[in-house]
């Protein structure tokens, strides 16, 4: 196994136990023939949420997967969720797209600077810096492991009331925020959103309505959707519990192409769909955390 495939599978195999949806919508696709294992599902992307702040952010974080060979690709803006993020192409076609967005931290209010530095500060230097990065062993255990201690509920409420992303980040830290289903690539009846949505809610998942249940970029060329994210019960300082928005599982399909329209099915590869991502497509997504979706669950 190499060094990011060890990654990769920490990440999922803890976000798996964190996300009770992940095994339950396998477990459907399973029993109704639309793959025989996990592993036949191809993973379209994984994202991950950080912080704008001294040491820590995109900066630091992309250093890990650019070390294993990932190239940074396009940069986008979420102007209302004051959030910058960059895509990155893996090594190899058989690896997940990363994404990573970072909270615009300076564009908050002073108080709710005040409470994130409150956390934050505890990180003296770039913690990747530090990180021997062919130890994939050290890399699962970082990418685990809080930096700072666990926040009040007092303060998690107040970041929340400003940015949810902010309160997302504050508890749960860097932990993978959600891994990507790609649609196109089952069989028939399943392989469009259109169709995996039908296939969803048959299920009894709910899904993200923000900006409709299906988001399509202009040119038709992308097309998602998610689950609402689940409530967890959350423990923080002095044991208090609360429930808060834990992650959620995405779906996408990456139309062929105009100019390889004409190709048979069986001759479709990645390099012909639509690569990249679409900033609008994913401010909706954003919100599968959000309130405003995870209270009509």
């Amino acid at each position: 196994m190499t060094t990011l495939e060890t990654v990769l599978n920490g990440l999922m195999s803890r976000y798996k136990e964190r996300v009770p949806d992940v095994g339950a919508i396998i477990n459907a696709m399973v029993k109704e023939g639309v793959i025989t294992q996990a592993n036949d599902i191809e993973n379209d992307h994984i994202a991950f949420r950080t912080l704008g702040v001294e040491h820590l952010g995109i900066q630091s974080l992309e250093k890990i997967f650019l070390h294993y060979g990932y190239t940074k690709k396009e940069y986008y803006n979420f102007p209302e969720k004051k959030l910058d993020a960059y895509w990155y192409a893996p090594p190899s076609e058989q690896y997940p797209r990363i994404f990573i967005s970072e909270l615009r931290v300076k564009e908050l209010s002073p108080k709710a600077q005040e409470i994130i530095k409150s956390y934050t500060s505890e990180v003296k230097q770039d913690p990747v810096s530090n990180l021997d990065l062919d130890n994939g062993a050290a890399v699962d255990t970082f990418l685990h492991s809080a930096l700072w201690h666990t926040p009040t509920l007092q303060d998690y409420k107040t970041l929340a009331a400003e940015s949810e992303y902010a309160a997302w980040v504050i508890y749960n830290r860097y932990y993978l925020n959600h891994f990507t289903v790609s649609v196109h690539n089952l069989k028939a009846g399943y392989n469009t959103v259109a169709d995996f949505n039908i296939f969803l809610e048959r299920n009894g998942f709910h899904l993200n309505d923000s900006g409709g249940k299906i988001k399509t970029s202009p040119d038709n060329g992308l097309l998602q959707s998610s689950t609402v994210a689940r409530m967890i019960e959350a423990t923080f300082a002095n044991d208090e519990k609360h429930a808060i928005a834990g992650s959620y599982v995405e779906f996408a399909e990456r139309r062929v192409l105009p100019q390889f329209a004409h190709l048979p099915p069986s001759e479709i590869k990645r390099l012909h769909r639509r690569e990249g991502f679409e900033a609008n497509n994913a401010d909706k997504i954003f919100e599968s955390t959000y309130s405003t979706q995870t209270g009509k669950v």
